[in-house]
């Protein structure tokens, strides 16, 4: 017998229905909106982990900890470079190695690498047997790429004037055997002459063709005025005429490299993510280093890409399109993967 119950009309059941589909509509939404709070949050803690309570003072604690640790060790350091570079041999090369290798295990930055070097340590004597010093060239998109190509290649840096006037980082360049140059068209002579002789002294060189640095997303286009010294023009000549004599640049062999930094905290850095490395525009130096080194562990690979020989190159021109596309393929690819 039906109840009173089953006796409701059909449109108040149905609207019953639709009530309840409705409240159990509710509650699933509050329930998604409540998974999807759940899952933004640990994201969120990530991003803002710098700025927040606790863990920002342990942060802070570790980037002091790294900070006095370099410090210290760039005093042990210079000590050691000031007495090696007035020796022969190749010592001051191989302890400048050491001493950005110590340097990036200080600031949490891991090295990984990938490809061969096309040439060691060599003498004047060797490259008079006809053995090629190395020009490295590399993309540049932060002041991380110096202790990260230091401690990788055997070689002496080529920066702007101005990297000689930072505290701290000019004395450990100077005694780095830097070359510093102005840019300025009537100090050409000056700055070839100086980089042929290191070339002719055995020394390999590194050049970053950019001009500038960038925000890590991509390779700007290189300047091939600085493959003057690879591959000679008639108004590089003219110039070197004007300075002191000096020997022919001996020939000499291009490696591009790629260099990316692809990890933060073990995970791949995404594009949000490059300003923790990057350093370029008007960014200033040292909040920017301070930042950097509040990261637990951060990780750059280096790619040594196969080398270039100018001869094969009709034009100094072709010759910086093809570093650039070599060395803008792998950091992509790099990236892609």
């Amino acid at each position: 017998m039906p109840t009173h119950a089953d006796a409701r009309p059909l449109q108040a059941r149905d609207d019953a229905a639709k009530a309840t589909v409705r409240g159990r509509s509710v509650e699933h939404g509050k329930s998604a909106s409540a998974t999807r709070v759940r899952r933004v949050l640990p994201t969120a803690d990530i991003d803002d982990a710098p700025h927040a309570g606790a863990a920002s003072v342990w942060r802070k604690i570790r980037a002091t900890r790294r900070l006095l640790g370099v410090l210290v060790w760039s005093i042990i350091g210079c000590t050691t470079q000031t007495i090696l570079v007035r020796l022969r041999g190749p010592s001051k090369i191989w302890f400048a190695r050491f001493f950005w290798r110590t340097t990036c295990r200080l600031i949490g930055l891991e090295i990984r690498i990938e490809g061969a070097l096309a040439g060691t340590i060599r003498d004047r004597a060797a490259v008079a047997r006809g053995e090629r010093p190395v020009i490295f060239v590399a993309n540049h998109s932060s002041w991380l790429d110096i202790p990260a190509i230091g401690s990788v290649l055997p070689t002496v840096f080529v920066a702007k004037d101005e990297v000689g006037r930072w505290p701290i980082m000019g004395t450990i360049s100077r005694l780095g055997r830097t070359i510093f140059v102005s840019r300025q068209r009537n100090n050409t002579g000056r700055e070839l002459s100086e980089m042929t002789n290191r070339l002719a002294d055995g020394d390999n060189l590194i050049l970053f063709p950019e001009g500038t640095s960038s925000d890590g997303g991509r390779v700007l286009p290189f300047l091939s005025s600085f493959f003057a010294i690879a591959k000679p023009g008639r108004l590089d000549a003219r110039a070197l005429q004007t300075t002191d004599a000096i020997p022919a640049v001996p020939p000499v062999v291009i490696q591009p490299v790629s260099v990316v930094y692809d990890r933060l905290e073990g995970l791949p850095v995404s594009r949000s993510r490059r300003s923790v490395f990057s350093w370029y525009g008007d960014m200033d130096l040292a909040p920017h280093v301070w930042k950097f080194c509040q990261w637990r562990n951060t990780r750059a690979t280096v790619i040594l890409h196969p080398p270039l020989y100018p001869d094969a190159f009709r034009t100094r021109k072709a010759l910086a399109n093809e570093a650039w596309r070599v060395i803008s393929d792998g950091a992509a690819d790099l990236r892609h993967r």
